[in-house]
């Protein structure tokens, strides 16, 4: 199954450890949303947003993984499941349930989503953007 990645997802030897079948094909943009960062562990969400982009990674998971990610992203709980079309193919991320209001990640956490923004090459002015809300 495809899914795509963003905050600490990103980072490709934390994506490993994760999900272990994990393959990353490339970069790509999830058209209207925006990133930010929320919840008591001011991690990173997604939420609709016209005419705004998330820079993010496309990964090829197994079921497993999806098991593991699910456990680790708390699913139902702390996230949902999002769906939607990349040229023509479904893909799988992560949205949080509960929309609490913008809280800055801690430096820990943002080290890292910034380490894989690098192993992924994506633009740092929308991460910087983000940190702004």
């Amino acid at each position: 199954m495809l899914y795509f990645a963003y905050g600490s997802n990103l980072h490709h030897f934390q994506m490993k450890r994760r999900c272990k079948d994990s393959i990353f094909l490339k970069k790509i943009n999830l058209k209207d949303f925006r990133l930010t960062f929320r919840s008591k562990y001011r991690a990173a969400d997604v939420e609709p947003k016209k005419n705004s982009i998330v820079p993010g990674a496309l990964f090829e998971i197994s079921k497993s993984d999806e098991k593991k990610l699910d456990v680790y992203e708390d699913f139902p709980i702390l996230y949902k499941k999002h769906y939607f079309y990349y040229y023509g193919k479904k893909v799988m991320t992560y949205t949080m349930v509960k929309k609490t209001p913008f809280k800055f990640p801690t430096e820990r956490y943002l080290n890292v989503v910034k380490r894989g923004y690098k192993d992924c090459k994506l633009d740092s002015r929308y991460l910087k953007k983000a940190l702004k809300s």
